[in-house]
C-alpha cells in the first residue's frame, strides 16, 4: 500500500536560534529549537520564567528574526522574505494573544476588531459584519461599542482573542492569555479560547504557567536549555 504522506505542519520552527547582546556579553536563548504544529492541534507551552518563553513565541510569530535556523509557516520559509513579506505573511496567517489584551483605547470594541481586517485590505463593511459574529461567538454582541475602559478584564480579553482571529489566521500564539485575570474568569476565558481554536481547527501554542489549564491541551512542552522538548 502506498504511504500517507505527511501533511505540512502549520508551524514548524527548524533549528531555530536567538541570541540577545547584553553588557555580561552574548546571550543566547534559542539553541536550535524544534517545534511542528499542525492545524486542529493545541500545544502549551510550560516553562520558568525567563526561559525564552516570549522570545519563542515572538519568532515562531514573525515577530523577531531568528539568528539562525527556519520559521516556515503553512509550509513557507519565512528567512527568505523581505521585512514588508513577512508582514504580510504574519498579517494574513498568524494570530496573537498576550496576557494584557494590548487593545487600543481610543477604539471601541468592534473597532478593535475591524482594524486589523483593513490593514489586510478587507472592506470596512465585511471587516464590520466579521467584527460583529465574533463579538457575538464571545457573548459580547451588546459591548461593541464600548471603549475598553467600560469593560470587564474578562471581557478586554475575549475582545483580545476575537481580534487574533479577525483576519480568519491559521495560527494562534498566545502568552499567557489568562493570567492577568481572576481564577474564575480566567477559567470562562480559557473554555472560550479552547472552544474558539477547536470549532476553527487552528493551530495554537499557548504559553501558560498553569498545570490545569495545560492539562486541558492535547500535549504539553517546555524549553530546556534553549531546546523545546516534550514533558
Amino acid at each position: 500500500m502506498p504511504e500517507t504522506p505527511l501533511l505540512t505542519a502549520s508551524l514548524s520552527l527548524r533549528g531555530v536560534e536567538r541570541r540577545y547582546r547584553t553588557e555580561a556579553g552574548e546571550l543566547p536563548v534559542l539553541r536550535g529549537a524544534e517545534l511542528d504544529l499542525h492545524a486542529g492541534e493545541i500545544v502549551a507551552l510550560v516553562a520558568p520564567s525567563g526561559t525564552g518563553k516570549s522570545t519563542l513565541l515572538h519568532v515562531a510569530g514573525l515577530l523577531e528574526k531568528p539568528d539562525g535556523g527556519r520559521v516556515l509557516v503553512e509550509g513557507r520559509d519565512s528567512s527568505s522574505l523581505s521585512d514588508d513579506a513577512r508582514t504580510a505573511l504574519r498579517r494574513e496567517t498568524i494570530g496573537f494573544v498576550y496576557q494584557f489584551h494590548h487593545l487600543l483605547p481610543e477604539f471601541t470594541a468592534e473597532e478593535n476588531i475591524v482594524l486589523p481586517q483593513l490593514a489586510a485590505s478587507r472592506p470596512r463593511r465585511e471587516a464590520e459584519a466579521r467584527a460583529r459574529d465574533l463579538l457575538a461567538a464571545f457573548g459580547l454582541n451588546d459591548r461593541g461599542h464600548h471603549r475598553p475602559t467600560r469593560l470587564s478584564g474578562g471581557e478586554q480579553q475575549r475582545v483580545a482573542i476575537a481580534r487574533a482571529l479577525a483576519n480568519a489566521p491559521k495560527v494562534l500564539l498566545a502568552d499567557e492569555p489568562t493570567g492577568n485575570l481572576d481564577v474564575a474568569t480566567a477559567d470562562r476565558v480559557f473554555a472560550e479560547l479552547l472552544e474558539a481554536v477547536r470549532g476553527r481547527g487552528l493551530a495554537a501554542l499557548i504559553a501558560t504557567h498553569n498545570p490545569e489549564l495545560a492539562a486541558r491541551m492535547d500535549r504539553t512542552v517546555t524549553l530546556r536549555d534553549g531546546l523545546i522538548v516534550p514533558t
